[in-house]
């Protein structure tokens, strides 16, 4: 560990901590090609050994005569009870398979919520109306504009109409226009795109962590589509930015006890009435980060619905840290000093998002990874306990298991981080670093945009699988894992129509054109605050 002191215009000191780098796993693996041939081996390794046995009873097949086939009939004749008992045995199995199997959860469609260009904010106006509020000094205001500056968020997001105001008007009424212009908005556009009736939906999740009014959102909804009186309706608080993937194991579970019905789920968080008007730097980082966005997805178990269903829902992992004190407390809803509210962020948060995210992935990995990965890791895994030897650990290669990332556009280090420490490829990241540019932080329903923005690419075809992943206040990591069941186009309405071909944008060569530092220190000092080195919650696992 190394340490620096920076001095910044005569502002207070700060200490930066340059945690250990991991080491480069990629650079240990020479043989790239032998191991996708491995790869290859193991899991096609029960159809390799099925061809020679295919292949000898068919021989077998083709050497009987008449006269053995008449035996061999004469033989079922005189053991007809073994047969019928035999057939009765397997029906009966049949039918209880059947009727235990989990139901298929099919994802229709779903749509993102996309603002009126009004709303659009710019780094020189968010700038100009913090200032005009007059709540804020001038060591804050440097702050938010160098948070600005590296945060990845580009010109064009978007902050609600309250906001734009001077001064702002955070109030409840204000909070509930934002609500319902971001909510009704997914829900008009994707009852518009499935031809779906409200009057059909049967299950109704809504998940917002820091607007729960009374009556809830999800009452909102219902009185707004005049949904039936019978309808499963829940509503989610306080849950963070992972509360979306939560939303759909809930939904799903809903869908497993009843039978052929729809679910609507719902995402969103509202900045109206949490925004921070203090000074405390932990405090203002939400602030230059959180945008508005929403989504509503379309879930159903209908057998019907899988030919027009774009995915199928094959895992939810969650992982919750709760039970930890630090871990509760890293995101925390609070006053300041002077009883301004706001979200403060512990220094530990990086150290505690990184061990939940090695026990999601721990536990997901069985589930998707290949037998050849699982070989290795366990091989590597054994050699070192048992023979005590200097072996690199195994990282399992989850591009094998996953053609497509959506990694909560939470901030731009964190989507670095899990960049370099799951091996993945610019081209993996590209949908979270995009979405962090165009719309920024909108929570729980980040990993919506991302999944739109893929789509509008033109990259998911039939069979693809993608991994959606989420952190949240708790603490909280949480995994959603979808099949493509054809090649996906966007829905029409989509967030992307209007701007896909300007994108991908090269976020780093805009920022060195316009002269700017590569590594400010004085932001660098807070941002690790957020989102650390992974290295000490792997090293440390």
């Amino acid at each position: 560990m190394s340490s620096e002191s920076v001095d910044h215009g005569g502002a207070q000191n700060i200490q930066i901590h340059q945690g250990r780098r991991l080491p480069d796993f990629l650079n240990s693996v020479n043989l790239k090609y032998v191991k996708l041939g491995y790869h290859y081996l193991i899991t096609n390794l029960l159809k390799l050994c099925l061809i020679p046995l295919m292949a000898l009873i068919v021989i077998e097949a083709s050497q009987m005569n008449p006269d053995d086939i008449h035996q061999l009939w004469l033989q079922l004749q005189y053991n007809l009870v073994s047969v019928i008992v035999f057939s009765a045995v397997l029906a009966f199995g049949s039918t209880v398979y059947i009727m235990t199997r989990p139901r298929s959860v099919y994802l229709v469609d779903y749509s993102c919520y996309k603002a009126p260009d009004h709303l659009k904010v710019k780094y020189q106006k968010f700038m100009d109306h913090s200032r005009l509020t007059g709540d804020f000094d001038e060591s804050s205001l440097e702050f938010q504009r160098k948070i600005l500056e590296r945060s990845g968020l580009g010109e064009e997001t978007y902050l609600p109409e309250a906001m734009h105001s001077i001064p702002p008007r955070p109030t409840m009424a204000a909070a509930r226009e934002e609500a319902e212009q971001v909510i009704f908005g997914a829900l008009d556009n994707l009852f518009a795109n499935t031809n779906v009736k409200p009057k059909d939906i049967g299950i109704l999740v809504v998940n917002c962590s820091l607007f729960n009014p009374t009556p809830s959102l999800s009452a909102m909804i219902v009185n707004k589509y005049k949904l039936r009186g019978n309808i499963r309706s829940f509503n989610l608080g306080g849950m963070g930015c992972s509360a979306g993937v939560i939303a759909i194991d809930l939904a799903k579970d809903m869908l497993q006890v009843h039978r052929n019905t729809y679910a609507v789920v719902v995402s969103t968080e509202n900045i109206t009435q949490n925004w921070y008007f203090g000074n405390k730097k932990s405090m203002l980082i939400p602030n230059c980060l959180f945008r508005v966005g929403g989504s509503a997805v379309l879930l159903s178990n209908k057998s019907l619905d899988r030919r027009r269903a774009k995915y199928k829902l094959v895992h939810v992992v969650r992982t919750h840290k709760g039970a930890d004190d630090k871990a509760f407390r890293c995101v925390y809803q609070e006053q300041d000093d002077i009883g301004k509210t706001g979200v403060s962020l512990s220094k530990e948060l990086m150290a505690i998002a990184g061990g939940a995210l090695k026990t999601n992935i721990t536990t997901l990995g069985p589930l998707v990874l290949p037998l050849s990965e699982q070989l290795l890791f366990f091989a590597t895994l054994v050699a070192k306990k048992l023979f005590n030897a200097k072996v690199k650990p195994y990282i399992p290669d989850f591009k094998l298991a996953f053609d497509h990332f959506c990694i909560h556009a939470g901030g731009r280090a964190v989507i670095d981080e899990l960049e370099k420490n799951l091996q993945l490829l610019p081209v993996h990241v590209e949908s979270s670093r995009m979405t962090l540019h165009r719309f920024g932080n909108t929570s729980s329903s980040s990993i919506w945009y991302e999944l739109a923005y893929t789509e509008a690419k033109g990259r998911m075809q039939k069979g693809n699988r993608v991994w959606q992943i989420a952190f949240g206040s708790g603490f909280k990591c949480n995994s959603a894992v979808w099949e493509a069941l054809q090649n996906v186009k966007p829905s029409p309405s989509g967030p992307w129509e209007d701007c896909i071909d300007s994108y991908p944008v090269q976020i780093v060569e805009m920022r060195l054109k316009k002269g700017l530092e590569l590594e400010p220190l004085l932001v660098q000092a807070h941002i690790q605050v957020i989102f650390k080195d992974l290295n000490n919650a792997f090293s440390n696992g």
